[in-house]
């Protein structure tokens, strides 16, 4: 016995299976897939790093700020003499080092801007999220709108081909003269409407997938070959209905913190700032004219001539011109404007998920009417169908009976598809999760 063709045919089917799963794409895999493709969030990563970098801690702030100064000058002429402060007539080179070093002891600014940059972190997350649940909002309809039309291809290419099988049979009851001309010219008709409306809805679905493809910015997939699934877990969606989390609502909240933080701020301005300081310089000089050479080296200057210097500073702010106050007093407007921001989403937020609730409460209500609707749409089709086989009733008569079944599983498979839609668009409105 040849074993080749079994083999060959046990590889199609491996290559087959591994192929369709390869092809298959679930929400989640979509949404994910786009998230890491997406250009808009990767900027928004980066901004977060960004900010993560700038951030100062309380102690970054304290810690001294210690320069290093050299100068190098030459003086032509009549000039002062570094080592009598005399004038004389001579031309003069001077080298001066300086080393200071100054740190802030007691600066109320300093905590009140690493608070600020602890905001700043979380305001930058807050806007990523945000783009992240805009997205996974767009993917969601996308995503739904073609596995709408997916599956009423489904129901369309059963219903095309059992049409063609009762064209054939009508096409030869009318040929042995048992069925009428008109009732082949029905059957036609019939038939040629089913495969417009077939080709229309795979053309549609084709665009559909194409769309959703390029919402996810994945160009080395064959659409064609995709199948989106219906599945979905919801239970695990609900397990996480009351964290109550729109990033929207977060964003503006950490706005409104960043604003009072600004009003720490402009109050510190007007604190007292306590400093210590630590200064050190000395300097080389050299009559250029000196013929003797006198001067002494320059290691030796450099330790004769140095000269140190420590101490406190207190700074009292008395008066700046009402300059700080005005600030102040723009600070808490801003305040007041973020804190109405709140509500404002707030409010949006409760508006959008009352109306897509309603809107799945009304799907619910519907659902069994049109479930009844389908039972006697089938019970109808099949009756229908037992008289058109016996020849009992045109087939004009039997193509509107048909359509209306077609319709009915379709709207029962809508139904369900867009209760799933909504329920999975809820949980984004609220938790940002799927």
């Amino acid at each position: 016995m040849n074993k080749k063709p079994f083999l060959t045919l046990a590889l199609f089917l491996v290559f087959a299976l591994v192929s369709g799963q390869e092809n298959s794409w679930p929400l989640t895999k979509c949404i994910e897939t786009a998230l890491q493709n997406n250009i808009e969030i990767k900027i928004r990563l980066l901004e977060v790093k960004r900010t993560q970098k700038t951030q100062n801690s309380v102690l970054n702030r304290m810690l001294p700020s210690v320069n290093l100064y050299g100068e190098q000058s030459y003086n032509f002429g009549s000039t002062i003499d570094p080592s009598t402060n005399g004038r004389v007539s001579s031309n003069i080179q001077n080298d001066n080092f300086y080393l200071n070093a100054k740190t802030n002891l007691i600066d109320f600014s300093a905590f009140a801007n690493a608070k600020k940059d602890k905001i700043s972190i979380e305001i930058a997350k807050a806007e990523k999220e945000v783009v992240e649940n805009e997205y996974k909002l767009q993917l969601l309809e996308s995503y739904y709108q073609a596995l709408y039309t997916q599956e009423l291809l489904k129901i369309q290419k059963e219903q095309l081909h059992q049409a063609s099988f009762n064209l054939d049979r009508i096409t030869k009851e009318v040929a042995i003269g048992s069925k009428p001309q008109s009732d082949l010219y029905d059957m036609q008709l019939s038939f040629s409407e089913e495969e417009n409306s077939y080709i229309t809805s795979q053309q549609l679905y084709g665009i559909q997938k194409l769309q959703l493809f390029q919402l996810m910015n994945v160009l080395n997939v064959e659409t064609e070959t995709v199948v989106l699934e219906v599945y979905f877990d919801e239970n695990n969606s609900d397990a996480v209905a009351n964290t109550n989390y729109n990033p929207k609502i977060k964003r503006a909240e950490f706005q409104h913190e960043n604003n009072l933080k600004s009003i720490s701020l402009q109050r510190a301005n007007n604190l007292p700032v306590l400093s210590a300081y630590y200064g050190y310089s000395t300097f080389y000089y050299k009559n250029i004219k000196d013929a003797n050479g006198l001067t002494d080296s320059f290691s030796n200057q450099l330790a004769d001539n140095k000269s140190q210097q420590v101490g406190m500073q207190l700074a009292i702010p008395i008066f700046n011109g009402f300059r700080n106050n005005k600030r102040i007093i723009a600070s808490k407007i801003e305040s007041q404007k973020s804190k109405l921001v709140i509500e404002q989403e707030k409010q949006e937020l409760d508006k959008q998920v009352t109306l897509e609730e309603k809107n799945k409460s009304n799907y619910l209500k519907l659902e069994e009417k049109l479930k009844e609707r389908q039972k006697y749409a089938k019970a109808s089709f099949t009756t229908m169908q037992a008289k058109f086989t016996n020849g009992r009733v045109e087939a004009i008569v039997y193509s509107s009976v048909k359509n209306q079944f077609l319709r009915a599983e379709y709207d029962v498979l809508k139904n369900n598809l867009q209760i799933q839609y909504i329920h999975l668009k809820i949980n984004l409105l609220k938790n940002n999760v799927i």
